[in-house]
């Protein structure tokens, strides 16, 4: 059951992601946990404290990607479009529109969706998130990199990795004093 080189990978659930691909894993190598956006949600926090706790992974890498749909919606925007219909969306010239089909709920304004403004910006905003947590041992290093969809690169974010080592924890845990 652990992964045999004793890592996880947080990225997202988008289709044109093959992380076995871009992380060079055979099947059992490591961990990968996926949600919208690759987000540190309280979800992928937990699977990654089992990942650890249990089954001994001994780094973790969060990794979100270009061309992300995360980036094309607000919180906002959501809301308004699950408050409508609860009908599949279309997204025309830069904007969201709902098929006005009716039967809408406002649920969805209790969720926080994770929306992403800014890559690298969302990627040191998970990497504290996970290494601040208090489940989080502060031995373990987290890396932080932006999958390039067009190039099929991996670009490390060098404030997320600095920021997720061992020492990183304290000077974000203090506002990065």
């Amino acid at each position: 059951m652990p992964p045999a080189r004793q890592f996880a990978i947080l990225t997202c659930m988008d289709a044109r992601l093959d992380p076995a691909k871009f992380a060079g894993l055979s099947e059992g190598d490591a961990h990968v946990i996926r949600n919208a956006g690759g987000r540190a949600s309280d979800d992928a926090i937990r699977s990654l404290v089992i990942s650890y706790k249990l089954l001994g992974t001994r780094e973790w890498f969060v990794i979100h990607h270009t061309d992300c749909g995360m980036l094309t919606f607000s919180n906002e925007v959501m809301r308004e479009l699950l408050s409508k219909s609860l009908d599949t969306a279309s997204f025309h010239n830069g904007q969201w529109r709902d098929p006005g089909t009716g039967g809408g709920s406002p649920a969805g304004d209790y969720t926080e969706w994770l929306t992403i403004k800014d890559l690298a910006k969302s990627v040191v905003s998970d990497v504290i998130r996970i290494r601040t947590h208090p489940l989080v041992p502060p031995r373990i290093p987290i890396y932080g990199y932006i999958y390039n969809v067009s190039s099929g690169k991996l670009v490390e974010v060098p404030e997320a990795v600095s920021l997720g080592q061992s020492n990183g924890a304290k000077r974000a845990a203090s506002g990065g004093k």
